[in-house]
């Protein structure tokens, strides 16, 4: 009888150690695949206008165009403005910010936004049919991303919001 009890309960362990093993390994697997598809990413862009057709408006509504491709829910609106035009010895430079925020119902006027500023650049030597050259970086960021090369992550503008809320509380006015 004790032989059987024991069996038993040897037997229930195995399957258990096979449950966990099994159960493991797929979640390895899940993992794995979900990072493949990461790899395989291609960062969106569009097609940036040559210097000689560029204008103030004209690069507003690509950041518009260029935003439309990046991934990020619903919620958020967004709104952009030029800021400024910067003349340098071989190139000049357009400043533009792209202000983030996600309104509700009880709150509309959002407590924190979050920025994003794009610069578009139009060499002076390069031949004017060759495309304006495009940066962006965050407001809590000294990284320049180049749209061709980078993927948008929601992420960024929510730890924006986040710091802001955060540091809002801990400075609260009484």
């Amino acid at each position: 009888m004790d032989k059987e009890k024991e069996d038993a309960a040897l037997d229930e362990t195995v399957e258990m150690i096979v449950a966990n093993v099994i159960h493991g390994a797929t979640e390895q697997f899940i993992a794995l695949q979900k990072k493949e598809k990461e790899a395989e990413y291609v960062a969106k862009n569009i097609q940036w206008t040559t210097c000689k057709d560029f204008t103030v408006e004209r690069g507003r509504q690509q950041i518009e165009e260029y935003i439309s491709t990046w991934e990020f829910h619903e919620s958020w609106l967004h709104w952009s403005e030029f800021l400024c035009e910067e003349e340098l010895t071989y190139s000049k430079m357009y400043h533009y910010r792209v202000l983030w925020s996600i309104p509700t119902r009880r709150k509309p006027i959002p407590q924190a936004t979050a920025s994003v500023y794009f610069i578009i650049e139009i060499s002076k030597i390069k031949p004017d049919t060759f495309p304006v050259e495009v940066f962006f970086f965050l407001e809590s960021s000294r990284l320049i991303f180049r749209p061709e090369y980078c993927r948008f992550r929601e992420k960024w503008l929510k730890d924006i919001i986040i710091n802001k809320l955060s540091l809002k509380q801990r400075l609260a006015f009484k």
